[in-house]
């Protein structure tokens, strides 16, 4: 579960709470607002450095470790709508430039560190209100120490009246106008996130997490959701769903998962681990449209784990999109075309499918190398997910006068296709964190419908 901090401060009354979370938001924004005027003034010293005959490469990324470092830090004192939005960059690590990747992650680590707890006597108000102020009867035993956090809310360890170990999440108070602003006020910087990630466009990404917004803020939705996941997968040999026992707007109580978290096993696992990790994570994105009708739309380290049996135990569902026919048949069907490099076929359904902007003009291989973060794993039965090749497959979109990043600003990502595309980019760069060899072939074509000629499973 990822890591967060809470919304109030211990000595915070009931009765102070709303001016108390005013006071904060007016701290919040002016936290984001130094970023950009820090950014700025690096870049001017930059600058000057430059003209009187400093070594340019240096210079560049001595300012991006200083605005990685500026930028992270600020997002990991404010958690919330910013945390959310540095988790999401945070799968795409491995795609960095190796200049700018160690900043990268050491503020990636600092972000995701453990947080101050929201205080025993706001948790259990929060439960009086979500669920009854007879909560503890439902409950042999209640943890008021909790046993993680989250960008909006933190989770406590308990046991359920009938014996079973459970996972409660609470929502922070005041988290859903924080998220708000946090999103709102991010929005208004896209352009400085270049400096931190070269040529990278997170207008898409931000765009996602503000849609879903609401959603997340509700965690009844969270809880279908994951009941829809934990029935789907409920014989599956391959992965673990936890149980949702109750839910309510701003509490949910699931099954308590034991597992090892796959940022463990990317710190420090076997190689079988994290093949066997990298295998299951990369099936389970394109697997669950098929047989649950839903994408889980948070592909972060956090969100899955391995248990002792092998099997990946999956949670926080609170982001995912409805795929009531599985992922779309043209998508296996453009990623067939590249494997087989039929270039004018893939053109051509590209085009169908309104991924070039009319009147832009592309060549076929300048699409094949565009794609390759997707079409490389599927051109041998198995596929050596590292680092080196993911920063080579991505690597000169980063560079702004280069023929893939011209292609970039030729090629559309339509709606349909945005959040599958980012989900599957993010599966990826999690491989590749996971230095994963994994058999990426076979699975799509198990899985991914238009991809193989013989039929997928049946759900």
């Amino acid at each position: 579960m990822r890591q967060a901090t809470s919304t109030l401060p211990a000595n915070v009354s009931h009765h102070g709470e709303v001016s108390e979370i005013k006071r904060k938001r007016g701290s919040r924004n002016a936290k984001l607002a130094s970023i950009p005027l820090g950014i700025a003034g690096r870049a001017a010293v930059g600058f000057g450095r430059k003209l009187a005959g400093g070594d340019r490469t240096e210079i560049d990324a001595a300012l991006a470790a200083r605005a990685a470092e500026q930028l992270f830090t600020v997002l990991g004192e404010l958690k919330g709508g910013a945390m959310k939005f540095g988790q999401a960059l945070s799968v795409m690590e491995a795609a960095i430039p190796e200049e700018f990747a160690e900043p990268y992650r050491d503020a990636l680590t600092k972000l995701q560190s453990e947080a101050p707890p929201l205080p025993a006597k706001s948790v259990h108000r929060v439960l009086d209100q979500q669920l009854g102020t007879r909560w503890r009867e439902r409950f042999q035993s209640f943890d008021d120490t909790p046993a993680a956090s989250a960008s909006i809310g933190q989770v406590h360890r308990a046991v359920w009246s009938d014996g079973r170990a459970v996972a409660v999440k609470v929502q922070y108070p005041g988290a859903d106008e924080a998220l708000r602003a946090d999103l709102k006020t991010l929005s208004r910087m896209t352009g400085l996130f270049a400096t931190v990630m070269p040529g990278a466009d997170v207008r898409p990404v931000l765009a996602e997490l503000t849609a879903r917004t609401e959603e997340e803020l509700d965690y009844r939705i969270e809880a279908e959701y994951q009941r829809t996941f934990a029935k789907a997968f409920a014989d599956d040999p391959n992965y673990s769903i936890p149980k949702v026992v109750a839910s309510a707007p701003k509490t949910v109580v699931t099954e308590w998962l034991s597992a090892t978290p796959l940022s463990a096993v990317i710190a420090k696992g076997t190689p079988e681990e994290r093949n066997r990790a990298g295998a299951l994570l990369a099936q389970f994105h394109v697997q669950a449209p098929a047989v649950a009708g839903l994408l889980h739309c948070d592909p972060h380290p956090g969100n899955f784990m391995l248990l002792d049996d092998g099997r990946m135990g999956v949670i926080d569902f609170g982001a995912c999109a409805p795929m009531p026919n599985g992922l779309p048949r043209e998508l296996g069907e453009m990623l067939r075309l590249a494997r087989d490099e039929k270039f004018d076929l893939l053109t051509e359904l590209l085009r169908d499918n309104h991924f070039v902007i009319p009147g832009r003009t592309v060549t076929d291989r300048e699409i094949d190398d565009y794609l390759r973060p997707f079409t490389d794993p599927i051109k041998a039965e198995s596929f050596h997910f590292t680092r080196s090749w993911l920063q080579r497959a991505a690597g000169s979109a980063t560079e702004f006068d280069s023929q893939q990043f011209r292609t970039a600003r030729a090629l559309n990502l339509p709606p349909k296709y945005l959040m599958i595309f980012r989900v599957l980019m993010g599966s990826v760069g999690i491989c590749a964190q996971l230095n994963a060899e994994a058999p990426y072939m076979r699975i799509m074509r198990d899985w991914l419908p238009g991809f193989a000629d013989e039929p997928i499973h049946e759900g």
